[in-house]
């Protein structure tokens, strides 16, 4: 679909190669610039995978071309703005200050390309005091954006987030800033300067908590399961150890179905829970009972009943779990990945999906400055300058 969209990236870790893979799923040319010792995330599962390649790598960098330039040199510098004059959009993580330094900001690419769009994703933003601050997801998103003290229950320890979830939140709205400067530019000729953060993708993720705080100043916290603000939106445990989450569409209409699956019809009516009010403020209570019931069914009848009463219900997997599930496979959520070698493995796809469109990996993540002495040659490099700026891994 996005067959000769062409991407120049200047990023490494996860947010903005993972916005820049995506595009590369769905067809676009993305070549990714790295530095002589590679992008970080290259490195975190050596030991740990029969390749030593990271699957986080992989996931985010698939079907990308690796580029290995040197940009503080002049040759590296000038290489990159061939590339700049090809290029459709350029992506970069990097800090607005080093930016501005190697004269690769806004300002000087869009001079070179008027039709550039310059994606820029950063921890904090590119303006404000503390705008070349580092920022990975677990400080800028999960922690500075109010994330964590939204989610994790009153009295407990700040916990770290699992890798890459506030990262991917931010790839997608790269990826949807791109292509609405893209729909922008076909009718104007002119590429932009978009810019997604962390710390504003993180805002948006708890979006409507804080837009209850800003209205009313105050905000209920995350409280534990027996003690819960909504009884009914809630997990409970079959008797063969597996937990359900429960959550109706209307409080008031499901209550007699929770009831009916729980096989305790003789609740419907009792005093101390006939309305959502008295149901929160006899949650405690509630739940014990709930617990109790469902505790004796095991899951596969809580499944049937649930389905029957057509209440909103999930099984919480585990990933083991998830990565069996037929539904997860019917909805697309893997794909099989090209492993360069003629067979493939399978990865998680991305989150959108064009029926009867050829919207899957093209291949794996590229080795470190795999492609740098083919995409120098399209460049118009001889094979003295290319020999001269990549030394013998060009000759090879």
């Amino acid at each position: 679909m996005l067959k000769g969209f062409k991407v120049v990236e200047l990023a490494s870790n996860i947010a903005a190669p993972g916005a820049a893979g995506m595009l590369a799923d769905w067809g676009a040319e993305v070549i990714k610039i790295e530095h002589p010792t590679g992008d970080p995330q290259r490195y975190g599962f050596e030991t740990l995978t029969p390749d030593g390649e990271s699957p986080i790598f992989q996931l985010d960098n698939r079907g990308k071309r690796s580029v290995v330039l040197d940009i503080q040199t002049p040759e590296g510098h000038e290489a990159f703005i061939r590339l700049i004059k090809q290029a459709d959009v350029f992506l970069t993580n990097r800090r607005p200050r080093m930016l501005k330094k190697a004269k690769i900001d806004f300002d000087s690419l869009h001079a070179i390309n008027p039709r550039l769009i310059y994606a820029s994703v950063t921890g904090y933003g590119l303006e404000g005091p503390e705008a070349d601050l580092p920022g990975y997801d677990v400080a800028a998103y999960w922690s500075r954006a109010a994330v964590a003290s939204i989610m994790i229950p009153k009295g407990e320890e700040p916990f770290a987030l699992r890798t890459g979830i506030g990262d991917h939140t931010c790839s997608l709205a790269t990826v949807s800033a791109i292509m609405t400067a893209a729909y922008e530019r076909e009718r104007t000729g002119v590429g932009r300067l978009v810019e997604t953060s962390l710390i504003r993708s993180g805002v948006y993720a708890v979006g409507s908590d804080m837009s209850v705080y800003l209205r009313l100043r105050r905000l209920s916290g995350t409280r534990p399961r027996k003690n819960s603000l909504q009884p009914l939106t809630n997990f409970y445990r079959s008797s063969d150890g597996r937990w359900v989450c429960m959550m109706p569409k209307d409080n008031r209409k499901d209550w007699p179905k929770v009831c009916k699956a729980a096989g305790r019809e003789d609740l419907v009516d009792d005093p101390r829970f006939k309305s959502d009010r008295l149901r929160n403020t006899n949650c405690p209570e509630l739940v014990a009972l709930l617990d109790e019931a469902f505790g004796q069914l095991p899951y596969e009848e809580m499944a049937r009943r649930f389905t029957e009463a057509d209440l909103v219900w999930s099984p919480v997997q585990s990933p083991a779990q998830l990565a069996e599930d037929p539904q997860a496979h019917a909805a697309g959520c893997f794909v099989q990945t090209p492993d360069g070698q003629g067979g493939t493995f399978e990865a998680p796809a991305v989150p959108v999906r064009f029926p009867g469109a050829d919207d899957g990996p093209k291949g794996p993540a590229p080795a470190l400055g795999q492609h740098t002495a083919e995409v120098l040659a399209e460049l118009g490099y001889g094979q003295a300058d290319i020999a001269a700026m990549c030394g013998e891994k060009a000759e090879a």
